[in-house]
């Protein structure tokens, strides 16, 4: 009988769990009565409220689901569990920051720059957006999705997927381990290093979306933590849980340098990035002769863009890889869709591409040639992009142009699309 109530008794502690955390959090807000602690985003007066709402929505979800939610290690309870843990810790050293309830004027010294109260606020700040970020990425509407997530980088997303399986957590000693399989991680003080960059809730685990946010950062998955070690260890302008205001204050005294990765923080040398500029393999779609005879029947190409018919297909969405024109997805994203308009996968990002044809089995040494006009091309190890399907027209003869071949090269490295704009963030 103990057995069969288990469950219960479980979502019963994970029901009370979640109503105590809302609780804690809706305290904190009202020792958020300071104006001043609105002042540079990410904003605690804003963050605390969002982040319990979407626990309210949670906690109705699970009560919804019952026992029939998705399970197993690693899976909603476990996360939930080491979340729920993380964010009652780092509540209780927020709370010992603030000021009690009923006083509206915080320390001073919470806001002096330079101070210590003033950087351990800002890190809770910081750390508190990355957990209502992951929250809201892995139980979106409170319904969790953590075992069907989907990580942006395809090699990132095979790797997560053949060794850590439906889980969407494990513990960072775990981790580790698993990715020293493919990209080994030196003992000692780089290994400390790595954990916190990629451990963003600073919980002593490591989520699907914590590892999602790395792999784009750090891109591409061959030569992934010598990225970090050049971009984030070795690099003078990585700065860590570092706000708006604090960023903006810092460069004051560079506002007549040049500024970002050149550079850095005011430096007068510039770091040798060098190393990070090689060509990469190439990615080939393969595109049937089915596909193409199809094709050539409608009078169209595989290049063309299958929504206007007028452009040629130059971005690629990311992650289900559909292909289309600069011009067609902004249209449809200025729209407000945020979807794939073929799969309606969600978009949560794009990368500009070239596309032609080849002739041939191509080598190494053939992609080497006219790299320079080509610019640089695609991992080989990416999940296969498929053209999309047509139905048949066993109506219409296949007509093939001359001199075609049923393969094609995508390239990257190029300009971004003028319809998206350099400027314009990639969709979250």
């Amino acid at each position: 009988m103990a057995v069969a109530v288990a469950p219960w008794g479980r979502q019963w502690e994970e029901a009370r769990a979640l109503g105590r955390a809302v609780r804690m959090l809706q305290r904190l807000e009202e020792q958020c009565s300071d104006p001043r602690l609105s002042l540079s985003p990410p904003s605690l007066r804003d963050l605390l409220p969002r982040t319990a709402q979407l626990l309210r929505e949670v906690a109705r979800a699970q009560r919804a689901a019952g026992r029939g939610g998705p399970g197993g290690p690693g899976g909603s309870r476990d996360f939930l569990l080491v979340y729920l843990a993380n964010l009652e810790a780092k509540s209780r050293q927020l709370g010992a920051l603030l000021p009690p309830r009923g006083r509206r004027s915080a320390n001073d010294e919470l806001f002096r720059a330079g101070s210590s109260l003033r950087r351990q606020l800002a890190k809770l700040a910081i750390i508190f957006s990355h957990m209502h970020a992951e929250l809201h990425a892995l139980f979106p509407g409170g319904k969790y999705c953590g075992h069907v997530y989907q990580l942006i980088k395809a090699p990132a997303h095979i790797f997560w997927r053949e060794r850590c399986g439906a889980r969407c957590v494990l513990p960072w000693a775990e981790f580790e381990s698993l990715l020293g399989t493919c990209h080994p991680v030196e003992p000692g003080c780089t290994a400390l290093a790595l954990r916190t960059t990629i451990d963003l809730t600073c919980s002593g685990h490591v989520s699907i979306f914590e590892f999602d946010v790395f792999t784009r950062l750090f891109q591409p998955w061959p030569t992934l933590l010598k990225n970090w070690q050049l971009l984030a260890v070795n690099h003078p302008g990585y700065m860590a849980f570092l706000t708006y205001d604090e960023v903006q204050e810092r460069l004051q005294a560079c506002r007549d340098k040049p500024g970002s990765y050149l550079y850095p923080d005011g430096k007068n040398h510039n770091p040798d990035l060098t190393e990070l500029d090689q060509a990469e393999a190439q990615q080939r779609i393969h595109v049937s002769e089915e596909q193409l005879q199809l094709y050539w029947a409608m009078d169209s190409t595989f290049e063309l863009c299958k929504i206007c018919a007028e452009s040629n297909k130059d971005v690629k969405i990311e992650p289900c890889g559909h292909l289309l024109c600069s011009r067609c997805l902004a249209a449809w994203q200025h729209s407000d869709s945020q979807t794939c308009p073929f799969c309606r996968c969600k978009i949560k990002g794009w990368e500009a591409v070239s596309i032609y044809e080849f002739h041939g089995q191509a080598t190494a040494e053939d992609s080497e040639d006219g790299s320079d006009q080509e610019g640089r091309e695609l991992e080989l190890e990416q999940a296969p992009v498929l053209a999309p399907q047509l139905p048949p027209r066993p109506d219409l003869p296949p007509r093939k142009p001359r001199n075609a071949q049923p393969k094609v090269r995508l390239l990257k490295g190029n300009s971004p699309p003028a319809a998206l704009g350099p400027q314009d963030p990639a969709p979250a």
